[in-house]
């Protein structure tokens, strides 16, 4: 697993955790980001992370992907 931060543009990645408080996981809920959810990485370079979730995108802060660790293996465990 890695932190979402250190993806690149383009790449498909399956969420697995989320580390961080209460307040970070209710905003990534909010924008449909939960575990088992895949993302797409518009783009992730020096500024917020472009992200497309389940059909929409959205922008999140750095600091917040950082906390959100993905894998890039899509098969089922």
């Amino acid at each position: 697993m890695l932190p979402l931060t250190e993806v690149s543009a383009g790449k498909e990645v399956i969420i697995k955790t989320v580390n961080g408080g209460c307040g970070a996981r209710s905003k990534l809920l909010a924008l449909g980001i939960i575990p088992g959810t895949k993302v797409k990485i518009v783009s992730n370079g020096f500024g917020p992370c472009r992200l497309k979730v389940r059909g929409y995108e959205v922008v999140i802060g750095r600091g917040l992907a950082e906390k959100i660790l993905v894998t890039e293996n899509f098969q089922t465990e």
